[in-house]
């Protein structure tokens, strides 16, 4: 009778083979720079100008020594500009905003115009609103229907009914 196959009790297991790739330890910024070597050290990490380099505050968030760098949508950069990567209109080796997944092409433009402004914008909103509340109200107190017969009120010994025989 043959044996199940075991992958795991094979000679040349898969069990043995290690992946050996980046950890996100390996892309986390350094500490905040408390001294000027630091902060050279960081420049050089990050090919920055001296004068361009900013870390974030050490407030605590976890940034480190990553540079503050200015924030920019993807929406508001040069669409025929000839991009490394035109997907996301990025650089090779280029440095990305801290919070980049929230300034892609797909999400919040910083640096959008809006063609009606957002205090014009909340009152029309209030004034739909409105105006739907009246409309729902006024039909709440006013019935427009048409009746199909005659009111009926009660009166001793009249019928308005017809399913029963006399």
């Amino acid at each position: 009778m043959r044996s199940s196959f075991n992958l795991c009790t094979t000679r040349n297991s898969l069990m043995y083979i290690a992946v050996r790739n980046h950890w996100n330890k390996d892309f986390a910024p350094a500490p905040f720079p408390k001294t000027k070597e630091e902060r050279l050290a960081a420049i050089e990490k990050y090919q920055v100008m001296p004068s361009q380099y900013k870390p974030f505050p050490d407030d605590g968030r976890g940034w480190g020594d990553y540079p503050n760098l200015p924030i920019q949508s993807a929406d508001s950069r040069d669409p025929f500009y000839p991009w490394d990567c035109p997907e996301t209109k990025r650089n090779y080796r280029e440095l990305i905003q801290a919070e980049e997944d929230m300034y892609g092409e797909h999400r919040y433009d910083v640096s959008a115009r809006l063609r009606i402004p957002i205090h014009i914008q909340f009152m029309q909103t209030i004034g739909v609103l409105l105006l739907l509340f009246t409309i729902y109200s006024l039909g709440e107190k006013v019935k427009c229907f048409h009746s199909v017969a005659e009111k009926q009120y009660p009166k001793p010994h009249e019928k308005h009914y017809t399913f029963e025989l006399e």
